[in-house]
């Protein structure tokens, strides 16, 4: 388990909502999932789990919180 920062959260369109975090030793940047949005029909994501960056395709509400 490696630490972790929060960048942000942002609703996708299907409803699910997903989390930004950068990996504190490598600087490696890391999607997941927070929670699954109820009419969401994408496999992939799952809660609490990584999805790839490109796996974000589509609009996108814009960060709802920011950390600094």
């Amino acid at each position: 388990m490696s630490l972790v920062r929060l960048l942000g959260f942002r609703t996708l369109t299907c409803g699910c909502v997903i989390g930004r975090y950068r990996e504190v030793a490598t600087s490696r940047e890391l999607t997941y999932v927070e929670e699954k949005g109820t009419g969401c029909d994408l496999h992939s994501h799952r809660r609490n789990h990584t999805i790839p960056a490109e796996g974000v395709a589509g609009p996108a509400v814009p960060l709802t919180a920011k950390a600094s």
